[in-house]
């Protein structure tokens, strides 16, 4: 098993970064789709920009249908990966995820830890949390400060702690045409 200290989450929308001023009453960002339990996402940054969705059953989402409508949303001008997250247990969620740029993947560690901290904010689940993906489990855990706060403003306090196996997913070899390209 390999820990990574991932950071601090940010909640300001400027460090997501997400534009609401583009946002009108008929917008999809919030689609009512009836598989989401509530029509607003989380919206955390890792570094990078999530939307995480909790909902009952993260299985029937159409992620190849919903997953691109909110990545490419004009809110989000750098786009966004969509994670759709169903709680387990205090100590366990099931994850899929939509990454920003790539569609469905197994996995996705930023997106794992952006579920913990969306999770442990609306008090479904502990400071620590088994993610189930496609690809395999992640466990991460929320350090706080010293008052046990996981403040709104991004802050060096709140430390997200991501451990999981490393493993091989493909091998491969570049072709001859491919080695022949002169790199610039």
């Amino acid at each position: 098993m390999i820990a990574v200290d991932m950071g601090p989450a940010h909640f300001l929308p400027k460090d997501i970064p997400f534009d609401n001023s583009k946002l009108r009453l008929d917008d999809l960002l919030f689609v009512p789709f009836s598989e989401i339990i509530s029509n607003t996402a989380t919206l955390i940054s890792m570094g990078n920009p999530h939307a995480v969705f909790f909902v009952p059953n993260c299985e029937i989402i159409e992620l190849e249908k919903i997953g691109p409508l909110i990545e490419n949303h004009r809110s989000f001008p750098d786009r966004t990966n969509v994670e759709f997250v169903q709680k387990l247990s205090d100590g366990r969620m099931r994850m899929r995820v939509w990454e920003r740029g790539a569609g469905i993947t197994k996995a996705c560690g930023s997106g794992a830890c952006a579920v913990a901290v969306a999770g442990a904010r609306h008090g479904f689940i502990n400071r620590k949390v088994e993610i189930l993906l496609d690809g395999g489990s992640l466990w991460i855990e929320i350090v706080t400060n010293e008052k046990g706060i996981l403040k709104k403003e991004s802050s060096g306090n709140n430390r997200v702690i991501m451990t999981g196996p490393a493993t091989k997913s493909f091998s491969g070899q570049l072709s001859d045409l491919l080695s022949q390209v002169e790199m610039s």
